[in-house]
């Protein structure tokens, strides 16, 4: 069982900015009192700023107390339950993506929100993917296109992380070039920790009023149809 590197790295600087800006490109779309499913929630320390939430996921060590083990593509809840769905850094697990995105859709009530979250651009595929077990990696336009497929209307996409992008390509590069086999997340020495986190601050600060044209990770909001 691989899990999440969140489970054994939980403050390492990705998480931690992950969950800001996350909650700047989509936390608005989270009405009070939403009943909210997330899916995937062994990555739960970047994901807290949902609130109180159903939590699923396919390895049980990340399940808080009352969680679901199951699958996306198979998720054991009537349809309409929630209304808010959220799945962060899951469809690209998902061989069948058409299916998992089906799913999401499928439980969410008319009119209720779906979130994503998916690493970026396929040109940036590494051993690190080859472990995590992902299929793919999308642009925006894809995974707006994929959303849209399943019957989601996309009310905003945009790329995150872009001001630490030439860390993310130089890390591919090296790993490329070193023919590493995409062991587990590592801490990083504190200071590059530090200046990490400190360049996705103006990531965060951009997010609350536009899009960012680049980055290593996709995030998209959309809302299933009223009727």
């Amino acid at each position: 069982m691989i899990g999440s590197g969140s489970l054994e790295n939980p403050t390492y600087w990705w998480y931690v900015a992950r969950s800001r800006l996350l909650r700047s490109a989509l936390g608005s779309s989270i009405p009070a009192g939403a009943q909210i499913l997330d899916v995937g929630s062994a990555d739960g320390p970047s994901v807290n700023w949902l609130g109180d939430r159903l939590a699923v996921d396919i390895d049980p060590r990340g399940l808080p107390l009352g969680g679901v083990c199951a699958r996306i593509e198979a998720l054991p809840f009537a349809d309409g339950t929630f209304d808010v769905v959220a799945a962060f850094d899951v469809v690209e697990h998902c061989r069948d993506e058409a299916s998992a995105l089906s799913q999401l859709r499928r439980v969410t009530r008319p009119a209720g929100v779906v979130l994503l979250a998916v690493p970026a651009y396929q040109w940036m595929w590494s051993a690190f993917d080859v472990r995590a077990g992902h299929h793919r990696r999308y642009t925006r336009a894809g995974l707006r296109r994929a959303a849209e497929n399943a019957g989601l209307d996309v009310e905003r996409a945009t790329y995150v992380f872009a001001s630490t992008l030439p860390f993310f390509l130089a890390a591919r590069l090296l790993t490329k070039m070193n023919g590493a086999r995409g062991d587990r997340v590592r801490p990083l020495p504190g200071f590059v920790e530090r200046i990490l986190l400190g360049a996705t601050r103006l990531d965060e600060t951009i997010l609350r009023h536009w899009n960012l044209p680049a980055g290593s990770s996709v995030v998209l909001q959309s809302r299933k149809s009223p009727t």
